[in-house]
């Protein structure tokens, strides 16, 4: 069963139900998915993310972090709210992770469902790190733990396309964030076009502001899955 049916994920990174249900009725049809953040979720709630699943894929990007039941509890109710991807922080440890694979594999019995691990955030470089990360490169941090999701058994990862080369683990579902069709001076510091990051490995791709902005996002959206 296919997760996504095109590699374009599109962030409705917007204040208001009414902003992103005119944006979806414009674009929905296009995209493999739209991804839902805390702003939207937690001001509209389970019933908002069933109704946009019904005109999209849903991916929630709450980056769960907390103990394993916790997290486990969290991603189970983004299921039944409608969610196909959900994002959980890599960081949690190999503990929690088994026990969200094992989820996974029963959520996945219903319909195609994935918990997606986040590694290093695209708005940190080198010098951004916390200070108790600072002795390895974001590099060390994404191969090291791609290594621990990939020993959880689970089988998805976000990372920036800088770091795509490092991830070894073939059968991976990569989704990358910081995609910008130019250069950018915005808070996303490890950035890639759409091209270079589906050359560099990526499964899919999360684009927000070059879409939300343009001054028709529908063209906008045929350009880039034209340019890929």
């Amino acid at each position: 069963m296919t997760l996504i049916k095109n590699p374009l994920i599109l962030a409705l990174d917007v204040d208001t139900r009414e902003e992103a249900l005119n944006i979806l009725d414009s674009t929905g049809d296009l995209v493999g998915a739209v991804k839902l953040g805390p702003r939207l979720v937690y001001r509209y709630g389970a019933d908002f993310v069933t109704e946009v699943a019904k005109k999209a894929a849903v991916f929630i990007d709450n980056k769960y972090f907390d103990i394993s039941s916790t997290m486990v509890a969290a991603v189970r109710a983004s299921f039944s709210a409608g969610a196909t991807l959900v994002t959980v922080h890599a960081l949690s440890g190999a503990a929690a992770m088994a026990e969200l694979s094992r989820l996974e594999a029963e959520l996945n019995k219903i319909r195609p469902f994935k918990i997606l691990a986040v590694t290093i955030l695209t708005s940190w470089d080198r010098s951004s790190l916390p200070a108790s990360f600072q002795n390895w490169t974001i590099e060390d941090h994404v191969r090291s733990l791609a290594l621990e999701v990939a020993e959880s058994g689970l089988t998805g990862l976000v990372c920036s396309g800088h770091e795509l080369e490092y991830i070894s683990q073939p059968a991976f579902f990569k989704v990358t964030p910081g995609i910008r069709l130019e250069a950018t001076s915005d808070d996303q510091k490890r950035t890639m076009t759409p091209k270079q990051a589906l050359a560099a490995g990526a499964s899919a791709l999360v684009i927000g502001r070059p879409i939300l902005k343009a001054n028709n996002p529908r063209q906008k959206i045929i350009e880039i899955l034209e340019s890929c």
